[in-house]
């Protein structure tokens, strides 16, 4: 493959998720990127089909019967999570480089085959991570040092979609990706409650984490909100920064010394200033509001373009197999934290 070939990819389901990574890699294809949509793959035919009239491209019911008729670079894995290491494993044994859908995998051993296989056969596997790509989490991290304190909320309003799942390898797990990247320690306790609502499994969750360096991150996350709210907050020494990422906004508070606000005082200010306030104005001493430029961008296509140029350079992606296993191990020792608090409880 020469730097000018267009680099040949396929999308491994055709659900909500799978069509969403085909509209895409069709655009940056009108574009003029380097790449050539090459096939769809669902194991319902009528849903490959469906797919692949659509998009102008092949439709097969199977990934070997695509791997026997088409050569394939790269691939997006787009199927429900238990199925991630069956899909990954042929791929990537064929010298295949995956975009995998988060989470990485159902459980660890899943995980741990994935990344072996890819180890094996020299091949990239970039997770799903979605908003690691959002622009207003790009712009926080140039505001980044020494973060104490996290507060994250993501709640939907409730769908039959990732009903495999619990909302913690749903939802929560994008926040707690985010949260582990920003900090530089390793997690020393987990607490947590869930509750199942609507569905089987776990629908909302709370969790609080401590960190070896002091840091503390609490999480909520629950699909089966009355509203759609994707926030974090984050407080580090004289700072505050509140990030939308639906709205794809980052207000920023600095803070002197000489004002003595605790987080508290600080979330409360900041839902008045929010409301009254313009960024850059002075509403009490030692305070300072601005909203943060942000770049706006879709998460997803600059999710796959940093994909498609790791594959290109041959480098790290900027989420690697290993950070998508980070994320999924902590999400299943939080799971186990809340069995053992159902326990307790007698729930």
């Amino acid at each position: 493959m020469t730097p000018a070939t267009p680099l040949r990819v396929a999308v491994v389901g055709a659900g909500v998720f799978g069509r969403n990574h085909l509209r895409v890699y069709r655009e940056l294809e009108q574009a003029g990127a380097d790449v050539r949509l090459a096939a769809v793959i669902d194991r319902d035919d009528a849903a490959a089909q469906a797919a692949a009239e659509k998009f102008g491209v092949p439709g097969f019911s199977s990934i070997e019967a695509c791997l026997a008729g088409t050569q394939l670079d790269a691939a997006s894995v787009c199927v429900p999570t238990v199925a991630h290491a069956e899909s990954a494993a042929p791929l990537l044994t064929a010298g295949v480089d995956l975009l995998i859908e988060k989470p990485l995998a159902a459980n660890l051993e899943d995980a741990d085959r994935i990344l072996s296989l890819a180890f094996e056969h020299n091949r990239i596997v970039q997770t799903g991570h979605l908003e690691r790509f959002n622009p207003a989490v790009t712009a926080a991290r140039k505001h980044l040092h020494q973060p104490m304190f996290f507060e994250a909320h993501r709640l939907s309003i409730f769908t039959p979609r990732s009903l495999d799942v619990d909302v913690v390898l749903d939802l929560m797990i994008h926040d707690l990706d985010i949260v582990l990247s920003l900090v530089d320690s390793p997690v020393r306790e987990v607490r947590a409650v869930g509750l199942p609502v609507l569905s089987r499994k776990v629908d909302i969750a709370n969790v609080r984490l401590e960190f070896v360096d002091g840091c503390v991150a609490n999480f909520t996350a629950s699909r089966v909100s009355t509203e759609r709210v994707r926030k974090l907050r984050f407080f580090q020494p004289h700072q505050y920064l509140s990030l939308d990422f639906a709205r794809q906004d980052l207000l920023m508070i600095d803070v002197t010394a000489a004002a003595k606000l605790d987080p508290a005082q600080l979330a409360a200010m900041t839902q008045l200033l929010q409301a009254s306030q313009q960024p850059g104005s002075h509403p009490s001493p030692g305070l300072s509001l601005s909203k943060v430029p942000v770049e706006p961008g879709e998460p997803l296509r600059l999710e796959i373009a940093s994909f498609l140029e790791a594959v290109r350079n041959r480098t790290a992606p900027l989420v690697t197999g290993e950070d998508g296993r980070r994320a999924l191990a902590l999400a299943l020792e939080i799971n186990r934290a809340i069995a053992d608090h159902a326990r307790r409880t007698g729930l």
